[in-house]
């Protein structure tokens, strides 16, 4: 299914910057689908597009009400239920990423059936995935794996897709979750696919390809964490990729969501990622390191990297602050 755009954001009232990623995503990459936010009292942060009110956004051509925040377990708030009928009213159609879906919220549906409106909860696949074999593919495949989740992976991904395809390589970025189906328009978003199929959705997701031709695979999660280390596993064996990089947010003070349990160094991330990757890739290697410095100056991001490539003897970048290309010429 085509996601119908543009868009206009609907944020809640999320104090979290972390918690609007998705709306952040969108906004981010691909800012043309965007006509603004929607934001309820109390929110916080921004996505740094207009706020508009629901009607505004429909006079700037919005077509799609995008629900661009998430919370552990993704539930629906009760009292996020009312702006999603008044934007059904206003003509939208509904985007949802989150595990609950709107299309099971008796009134959401009753209301979107008598309109006409679209339902579209793009969390949860509707193809049948087999389970994976971790048999050899053509094409060449890179994955970004985490010290914890909400590091940058996919600003990593989308970043790396995009210099290569500048450089005219043949580059594909893949998109994992809610996010980054949101900016690419397809993917498979893998937290909602059962256990048994996630490495099999993955080999579907990027199947065999051009020699030359690279799948950049959106990463999710990490191994060291202990809610959502099953998905980051599955990715490594269904993507098998030929490359890894690491990524990290600096100044995270304790796995999301886990206050007290410390992440990992990123040496125990590399080696605990490079054994589970053999499985179905025994070539794999660990190309660089990405690390969100949002929470640092701007010297103290290049020190910070300075020391990560002198103690690992690996490129490390900010890819939002200074770019991939260390990590480009090594897949050129």
């Amino acid at each position: 299914m085509s996601l119908p755009s543009p868009y206009l954001l609907f944020i809640g009232d999320a104090t979290d910057p972390l918690s609007i990623k998705m709306a952040k995503s969108a906004a981010d990459w691909s800012p043309e689908k965007c006509v603004g936010e929607f934001a309820l009292p109390g929110c916080e942060v921004s996505t740094g597009h207009p706020r508009l009110s629901i009607q505004e956004g429909v006079s700037k051509g919005a077509k799609a009400f995008v629900l661009g925040f998430a919370n552990s377990g993704g539930v629906l708030d009760a009292h996020l239920v009312k702006p999603i009928m008044e934007a059904l009213d206003a003509g939208l159609d509904i985007i949802n990423g989150l595990h609950d879906k709107v299309a099971d919220i008796p009134e959401i549906a009753e209301k979107a059936q008598a309109l006409g409106r679209r339902l579209i909860d793009i969390r949860h696949p509707t193809t049948k995935f087999k389970t994976g074999k971790g048999n050899p593919r053509a094409g060449k495949r890179l994955l970004t794996v985490g010290t914890d989740c909400s590091v940058g992976k996919m600003y990593t991904t989308l970043s790396l897709a995009k210099a290569m395809q500048a450089a005219g390589m043949k580059a594909t970025f893949r998109a994992t979750g809610q996010s980054g189906i949101l900016v690419a328009g397809a993917g498979v978003a893998v937290d909602c696919v059962v256990s048994d199929f996630i490495a099999g959705a993955v080999e579907a997701l990027c199947p065999a390809n051009d020699e030359d031709h690279w799948d950049l695979v959106e990463g999710q999660g990490s191994l060291y964490h202990p809610a959502f280390a099953g998905v980051s596993l599955g990715l490594l064996h269904g993507a098998q990729p030929d490359a890894l990089v690491i990524c990290h947010a600096l100044k995270r003070e304790h796995m999301r969501g886990i206050p007290g349990r410390p992440l990992p160094s990123l040496q125990q991330v590399i080696d605990m990622n490079l054994v589970c990757a053999k499985v179905t890739n025994p070539n794999v290697r660990v190309i660089g390191v990405s690390v969100n410095t949002s929470a640092v100056s701007e010297q103290e991001s290049l020190d910070y990297c300075a020391t990560v490539t002198q103690e690992l003897g690996l490129p490390c970048v900010d890819p939002i602050r200074h770019g991939v290309q260390p990590l480009l010429e090594l897949l050129v």
